[in-house]
């Protein structure tokens, strides 16, 4: 990254209800090119095949000669290199905008840029931001090829959003400046880490923070059902000095003001490879007592103004070559079991995943929508003073 993704992608739609909408917002409308007659028949597709296959999507896509997305750092599960591979792949221009922006400021982005030719044409949203959108027919349905292999669980059964990468809460620590690495949540209450344990970001509006108090609800004593003592955890943190209440990023991670930052394993290991080189010994590891894992989900516009490129990017994403560029940026890729089928997978990449200990059910919408509650409620006066 070398931006922090605040974004941190988002975990329950609502989290912030009102989140500021992002600073372009205002700006004139301008002709999209979906107006076209072409651009109206890719904005109805809901495959490839409803425009006549992969090449006449991908001539349709050219035609309208770019994407827009905004709240992608590059740095964020190996996102670089996979706008880079769709460019490459297709000669599109991809403008990237705002990529230390949150789920939240996505979805803003979709309802306040509506009929603007910089409106984003994609989202790539936690679960239950995803879930909201389509409750509030913001998004457009569409199938990839590779659909029907994703699991059942980890899609809308029309379309509307699924699951793409995803990775479990872990703890990164500066072994350079902590002796001892807390390696569970349990450690983190330890009198030797004042000061030192920061979140990526607002648990009410960023899904890696959300994560991390569910995380700590688990190691708790807390369950699916009951996120209440991962609160307690952060208030306890908070009283003994222990919190840090400086969002973690890269750069706070490179500077050393977060030596010990909950997020997800995937920026976690890639900070220690981003960093390695500048002297930072960032070590990972992923607690056996709150094991928390989360997909992030990806979308088209229901407005995309280039809903060909749209649909030619989520194409893309599913691919084996886009799911093992997640991959190789330590992201664990919704294909993967497929990929494995297919002997397509990056053996190399696979093997430098994060070790995790332990089984984990994934929470239904029911629960994390109830969570959510309880942390829009309640974080404040937890870490407050």
């Amino acid at each position: 990254m070398t931006v922090p993704r605040a974004r941190a992608a988002a975990l329950a739609g609502g989290l912030a209800a009102a989140a500021l909408a992002l600073s372009a917002c205002g700006s004139a409308p301008s002709t999209a090119t979906g107006a076209a007659t072409d651009g109206k028949a890719a904005a109805s597709a809901v495959s490839a095949a409803d425009l006549g296959g992969m090449e006449a999507l991908v001539a349709a896509a050219k035609k309208e000669g770019k994407l827009h997305v905004v709240a992608l750092p590059r740095d964020w599960a190996n996102y670089g290199a996979v706008i880079d591979g769709f460019k490459a792949k297709y000669g599109l221009t991809v403008e990237e905008e705002n990529p230390d922006g949150s789920s939240q400021d996505e979805i803003n982005a979709i309802t306040s840029r509506k009929g603007q030719d910089r409106a984003p044409d994609v989202v790539d949203l936690g679960g239950a931001f995803a879930l909201s959108a389509a409750q509030q027919g913001l998004l457009a349905p569409y199938k990839v090829a590779a659909f029907d292999r994703i699991p059942d669980g980890q899609k809308d059964a029309g379309g509307l959003h699924f699951n793409d990468y995803g990775g479990y809460v872990s703890i990164g620590c500066d072994a350079k400046r902590i002796k001892q690495c807390p390696a569970t949540f349990a450690d983190l209450l330890k009198p030797e880490y004042k000061g030192q344990v920061a979140l990526n970001g607002n648990p009410t509006k960023a899904g890696s923070a959300f994560g991390g108090v569910f995380a700590a609800a688990l190691a708790n004593g807390g369950s699916l059902d009951d996120i209440q003592p991962g609160l307690e955890f952060f208030a306890k943190l908070k009283r003994n000095g222990n919190y840090n209440p400086v969002e973690s990023t890269p750069a706070t991670v490179e500077k050393g003001e977060t030596p010990i930052s909950i997020d997800w394993d995937y920026l976690n290991a890639g900070y220690a490879d981003e960093f390695r080189s500048k002297g930072v010994d960032w070590q990972v590891s992923v607690p056996t007592d709150g094991l928390f894992a989360q997909y992030y989900s990806q979308a088209v516009n229901k407005w995309a103004p280039h809903p060909a490129a749209a649909r030619l990017w989520e194409e893309y994403l599913y691919s084996a070559e886009g799911q093992n560029l997640f991959l190789k940026g330590y992201a664990r890729p919704v294909l993967m079991d497929a990929l494995k089928q297919d002997g397509t997978l990056d053996p190399a990449a696979a093997a430098k995943l994060p070790a995790v200990s332990g089984s984990f059910t994934f929470p239904s919408q029911a629960q994390v929508d109830a969570a959510k509650k309880v942390v829009t409620e309640g974080w404040s006066k937890a870490v407050a003073g």
